[in-house]
């Protein structure tokens, strides 16, 4: 999920099943924080795929494609996203190999995550909505992300990654973050996303806000290919949960198996 989520998306802990592997990637080894206890909720019983976590009645694994951009995403995850089926946060790594995604921890930073900030070839922006006058000197518009490759920097979209309640206290709770600018994601876009429900339309999923930062930002192949990967993430997992298997592929199945086909062959 993104900043721009609601808490209502709290509803989603009904689809949960626990996966080790995936929080032990995506998770800092300096700061292990195993949870309090494990999730046992409706759909921790489904059998899934290994590589995509989607159930194996709708495997995700034969529609991937890598796509190359100029900008970059680092996902700040809340703990909790990570046993999370549903999130989305993991098809932007899927698609754009240079992601990098870090938990988020109140006391400290991860390490990691701190050296890179201080990285001058990285011109990072905190993805957040500019709705309060205390951090109004800090917000900019995207012309800054054209700008900022136009210097050689490459552009860093950093989206807190949790519920709209979770995010916002990431951000005020991060003081790590608090000389970043701030990029407001201005966008006409309407959400797509079926496997949590929205307080409003307006309110994009994680890999919908990435989406929408990386075409704006002029990264427009890698926002498509992302875009047909997510519509058949939200389509497959949609119809997993009906016990539905999808018989004839999607028109954005179609493109991304096309995609592959194009290319280059690696030796």
């Amino acid at each position: 999920m993104s900043a721009f989520k609601s808490s209502a998306d709290e509803s989603a802990l009904n689809d949960h099943s626990i996966d080790h592997d995936t929080v032990n990637h995506y998770s800092a080894a300096e700061h292990p924080r195993p949870p309090r206890r494990e999730f046992k909720a409706r759909g921790s019983f489904v059998t899934r795929c290994e590589g995509c976590n989607l159930p194996v009645l709708n495997c995700l694994c034969p529609y991937q494609v890598k796509a190359e951009s100029v900008a970059q995403v680092w996902l700040l995850t809340h703990s909790i996203e990570h046993y999370k089926p549903t999130n989305t946060g993991r098809l932007i790594g899927d698609v754009l190999s240079e992601t990098r995604i870090f938990t988020w921890y109140r006391t400290a930073p991860d390490a990691q995550l701190a050296a890179l900030l201080k990285d001058p070839r990285y011109a990072p922006f905190v993805i957040f909505p500019d709705d309060q006058p205390d951090y109004a000197d800090r917000v900019v518009g995207i012309e800054a992300v054209h700008a900022a490759k136009a210097q050689t920097r490459i552009p860093v979209f950093i989206i807190l990654d949790g519920t709209w309640r979770q995010a916002r206290r990431m951000f005020r709770k991060s003081a790590y973050l608090d000389a970043l600018p701030v990029l407001p994601l201005r966008t006409e876009r309407e959400t797509r996303y079926r496997l949590r429900k929205p307080a409003s339309k307006s309110h994009l999923c994680t890999a919908e806000v990435a989406i929408e930062l990386l075409r704006q930002g002029g990264d427009t192949v890698a926002a498509d290919v992302l875009d047909d990967y997510f519509e058949v993430f939200n389509d497959s997992y949609a119809a997993s949960r009906l016990h539905h298997r999808i018989a004839s592929p999607t028109a954005a199945m179609r493109r991304l198996l096309a995609q592959q086909e194009a290319a280059p062959i690696e030796i």
